[in-house]
């Protein structure tokens, strides 16, 4: 069994979520976009902003050139691109409204090389705005990873489980075992975050941070860090929990965000 012990938050966002370099994806629910946002922000090198599914288009305040190009184009859009501007988000086009299409795995790792990017933060799942998930059979559509970020959201504990909180509920079920209309629990969280049907699915050997995020009142922090104790008894793959609450003036979207909480590490 793991060990588990407490310390004050890093002050560092980028050490905290192993993020300074390589290729980082981001999976889950309940606040990726954001994270990804602030991870890109908080980097002074030269960083790639994209996605390998749908995604809503990138927000001006992200401060980045956006590219967007049909495949056979975007690498080389991309690399010239990245001579000229720090952060480049990039993306295909989509025939759906207010939405761009995802990258293809091989394409990021090709673009991450020739581009010089120094980091790569990849959108590899998407959520439909709800606050937890387990991973349909075509997800994550993950390209090679130095780091994996999985998303839970705070807010969907001991509240009971609906299509309204939860995305992909059946499979959540299968994975955590919870019951529809019954409030969803740490222990539940943790099976979800330690499972290879759940946010371990398709990590390969990346080294795995869960972060916890819209950790808000007294009762989500303890059920927070119920769950992020027992998934790091249950999981040596998990190399840190991080509770959190990354917010812009005050809601949980945008890319200004604060990072407050804990730090749970495997120790």
């Amino acid at each position: 069994m793991l060990a588990a012990r407490i310390t004050p938050m890093a002050s560092d966002l980028l050490d905290l979520f192993r993020a300074r370099s390589g290729v980082v994806c981001i999976v889950g629910a309940g606040g990726k976009k954001t994270t990804l946002y602030r991870l890109a922000t908080a980097h002074s090198g030269r960083v790639g902003i994209t996605s390998t599914v749908l995604t809503p288009p990138f927000r001006n305040r992200l401060d980045a050139h956006v590219v967007v190009a049909d495949p056979a184009g975007l690498s080389a859009a991309v690399a010239g691109a990245a001579q000229k501007h720090a952060r480049v988000a990039f993306a295909t086009p989509c025939e759906k409204p207010a939405r761009l299409g995802g990258v293809a795995p091989a394409q990021v790792s090709e673009i991450h090389v020739r581009a010089g990017f120094d980091l790569s933060l990849v959108k590899a799942d998407g959520a439909r705005l709800k606050w937890i998930k387990a991973p349909g059979a075509d997800e994550p559509v993950m390209p090679p990873a130095t780091t994996v970020i999985a998303v839970v959201s705070a807010r969907a504990m001991g509240v009971p489980l609906s299509e309204k909180t939860t995305h992909r509920l059946q499979e959540f079920v299968q994975v955590t075992g919870a019951r529809y209309g019954e409030p969803i629990s740490p222990q539940q969280v943790a099976r979800l975050l330690t499972s290879e049907q759940g946010s371990l699915k398709g990590v390969g050997d990346a080294r795995v941070i869960a972060l916890i995020n819209m950790v808000e009142t007294p009762a989500q922090h303890a059920m927070a860090r119920e769950a992020a104790q027992q998934a790091l008894d249950l999981s040596g793959r998990i190399e840190r929990v991080v509770l959190a609450r990354m917010i812009d003036g005050g809601t949980h979207t945008g890319i200004n965000s604060k990072l407050r909480g804990h730090d749970i590490r495997s120790g």
